[in-house]
């Protein structure tokens, strides 16, 4: 982190610089800089390539660096009014009309600004990263033979039969596709499931980012409710009724953003209600790796104890590595395995042969074992202070459920409060948090927050994001 802010501090006094320099000009050598900064080589190199990118320092290799010269200015030119007709020519016609609203998804990507506590995150803090592991893997990965050849379309075999592996029951490396990421591993699944203007099945509260995916599509999510134990079977029977929808989107494991775990005597209820319908249960499960430390043994995957093709899983490394990790797995048994496959190529061709190469060398090292010990630790530690810091300073905050798992808390705010000034509040209080109205497909029965404990540095943010959290509240109270 300190080379992070290094290189950052550095870019910053060497942009307030440049008009010292007329255009075209050059500027101290990257040894003057080091000396004179008192940084490393590669901050240097760093801070000139950040510069380069944004346009402001053209770098040549063996001469240096230069102030870039102004790029002339372009008149704008054309009428792109038209477009706004093109884009909704079809709305007329389409039984569910598509939209694009990606709000609730860019709440936990968006980095907040500097000095902002980050309680709206959805990946590990750096800290928690395995950045060295992922880093030693993919370089072991880039030496393989071959690692820069086509990929088999399906995924390489050996990481099909490692997340077959994690699985279990039925599934084998024949059932699964390596896909990039959860979130294109979940577009797949549900144009493969469901035509333009269908309804689909949805817990609610449920993840925006899958709210987003059905409404781009043109489908119709209908919402049933979740309480501590996961959905409820006979609210989802109701639904399967009353709609004739063909797809269940659920998180069995770890809800978000509830946090919630399908109870097991739910667990069979689920698949025999949708086998009744003749539908399909989507099991997205995000966050099996990263359970908390005081969990006790985890139930197996949905997909583990359906023997009829039931069930189409979506499981993911990404959250317990990186965002920019984007390794995931589709598993399906059935014809329906070959249209999900079909799409797949079709949208995205393959998962590049270099990063399938490195979660292989990734989960097959000895760090992968003691990356998820740490972070399992970590994340029972944060849990824990989060909690004890919001039932001290904030004790009007409700927390129905405190899970055993994931990277966040579920909290309703006090009747009565505006969950919109809240949030705002929060912000100019310096901490930011993920509003709960993204995550209802229809009417939300209360204000709600989501408070993430994973992208913040250390127990210590912890406990001053609260601290500011009530005095936010404070503001909006009064």
């Amino acid at each position: 982190m300190q080379e992070r802010s290094s290189v950052g501090d550095l870019a910053d006094s060497l942009r307030k610089e440049l008009d010292r320099y007329s255009p075209g000009g050059k500027l101290p050598s990257s040894r003057a800089l080091v000396e004179r900064f008192r940084v490393s080589p590669v901050t240097v190199s760093r801070a000139l390539a950040q510069l380069a990118a944004e346009g402001l320092v053209v770098t040549r290799p063996g001469a240096g660096a230069f102030r870039a010269r102004p790029r002339p200015a372009v008149a704008s030119t054309g009428d792109t009014s038209w477009q706004e007709i093109a884009l909704s020519a079809d709305v007329a016609t389409e039984a569910v009309p598509r939209t694009v609203d990606a709000s609730g998804v860019l709440v936990s990507l968006a980095a907040p600004p500097p000095g902002v506590v980050e309680f709206n995150g959805g990946y590990l803090h750096p800290s928690l990263q395995p950045e060295r592991a992922m880093g030693a893997a993919l370089s072991r990965a880039g030496r393989r033979p071959g690692a820069w050849s086509r990929p088999p379309m399906e995924g390489l075999p050996e990481l099909r039969e490692w997340f077959a592996r994690g699985i279990g029951g039925a599934i084998g490396a024949a059932e699964v596709l390596v896909a990039a990421g959860g979130q294109s591993a979940l577009t797949t699944a549900l144009r493969a499931l469901a035509p333009p203007g269908a309804p689909v099945l949805v817990e609610s509260p449920t993840y925006p980012g899958m709210l987003a995916i059905a409404r781009a599509a043109g489908l119709r999510p209908v919402p049933v409710p979740v309480d501590p134990d996961g959905v409820k079977p006979e609210l989802l029977a109701d639904a399967f009724r009353a709609t004739g929808a063909r797809v269940f989107v659920c998180q069995p494991l770890f809800q978000n953003p509830t946090g919630a775990v399908l109870a097991p005597e739910r667990r069979g209820e689920v698949l025999r209600i949708a086998r009744d319908a003749g539908a399909f249960v989507v099991e997205d499960d995000f966050v099996r790796r990263l359970v908390h430390e005081d969990a006790g043994p985890l139930p197996r995957p949905l997909a583990a104890e359906d023997p009829d093709g039931v069930v189409v899983h979506v499981g993911s490394l990404t959250k317990a590595t990186s965002p920019s990790f984007r390794v995931s797995a589709l598993a399906a048994r059935g014809p329906v395995l070959e249209r999900l496959r079909a799409i797949q190529v079709v949208d995205t061709f393959f998962v590049p042969r270099p990063l399938q190469e490195a979660a292989l060398e990734l989960v097959g090292s000895p760090a992968w074992p003691r990356h998820l010990r740490t972070v399992s630790a970590e994340l029972k530690a944060r849990r824990d202070t989060m909690t004890a810091a919001l039932r001290l300073r904030l004790p009007e905050l409700a927390l129905p459920h405190i899970p055993f798992g994931g990277y966040h808390l579920w909290a309703r705010l006090p009747d009565g409060t505006d969950e919109s000034a809240f949030t705002a509040a929060a912000l100019r209080a310096g901490v930011a948090v993920t509003p709960g109205r993204p995550y209802y497909s229809a009417e939300p029965p209360a204000a709600q927050i989501r408070l993430s404990f994973a992208a913040v540095a250390g127990t210590q943010e912890i406990t001053e994001g609260v601290r500011r959290l009530a005095a936010a509240y404070e503001e909006v109270r009064t």
